[in-house]
């Protein structure tokens, strides 16, 4: 299984970044690391290895991208304004910097986003803030609720990177249109302290008709174990 690292230093975020990249062609899968995760965390705790096959197969190539949630949300030292200021820095470095060397280097057009906890946040609000750069959204364990990191502080920013809270407003035809043509997988064990937050996104997909597959793994929880069972499944569902 091919591995490549790369560092570079990012405009959009003033600091140099790490990424590893997986496999050799194949349809790109930005993946995220879970809260205050490094790039290389999806490796050490196997999640990697259990696509193995499909990374040698040739049919995905996958991106791991550090975080900046140390810096963002978990930032209790600067003001939740701030907080949401920092992850608007980080979602550039990811559009700009990550997906276009995805898209460039697999000479695809859009791109997959997938993610296991926090990571699931990350995924799902980079899909539903920018659909038509994003084929296939994956979420194990996501959760999706900023609140729980604003201490009750609420602006603008918040409402437009909170998914619970912008999309059952969404009436734009356009965006409607381009989440609609995504493959979208929720994913959370019937024990996930995240399965309350992945059901109620469930229930707002469904509300606005845009089809998507809720996956209640029985006898499963919120961690590593089930999301090496999980992943493989869900990168099988990506066709060109």
């Amino acid at each position: 299984m091919k591995e490549e690292y790369h560092k570079w230093h990012s405009q959009y975020f003033e600091r140099e970044f790490e990424m590893l990249v997986f496999g050799h062609d194949g349809y790109p899968v930005i993946l995220f690391p879970t809260s205050k995760g490094r790039f290389y965390e999806t490796k050490d705790f196997g999640l990697i290895g259990a696509a193995e096959k499909l990374l040698n197969e040739g049919r995905i190539k996958i991106y791991c991208p550090d975080s900046v949630d140390a810096e963002s949300w978990y930032n209790y030292s600067i003001h939740p304004a701030d907080r949401v200021k920092s992850y608007l820095g980080y979602e550039h470095v990811i559009l700009y910097d990550v997906i276009e060397f995805a898209k460039h280097e697999t000479g695809r057009e859009k791109v997959a986003v997938a993610g296991c906890s926090l990571g699931g946040y990350h995924a799902a609000n980079l899909a539903f803030r920018y659909p038509a750069k994003i084929g296939y959204l994956l979420s194990m364990g996501g959760c999706f609720d900023i609140k729980q990191f604003i201490s009750g502080y609420y602006d603008d920013n918040c409402y437009f990177n909170n998914p619970p809270d912008y999309l059952p407003n969404l009436e734009d035809k356009w965006f409607l249109d381009r989440i609609k043509e995504m493959g979208i997988v929720l994913g959370a064990g019937e024990w996930d302290m995240c399965l309350d937050e992945t059901k109620r996104l469930s229930n707002i997909l469904t509300q606005k008709g845009i089809n998507h597959w809720l996956d209640i793994r029985q006898g499963a929880g919120h961690d590593w174990q089930w999301w090496r069972e999980m992943f493989p499944v869900y990168l099988d569902k990506i066709h060109e």
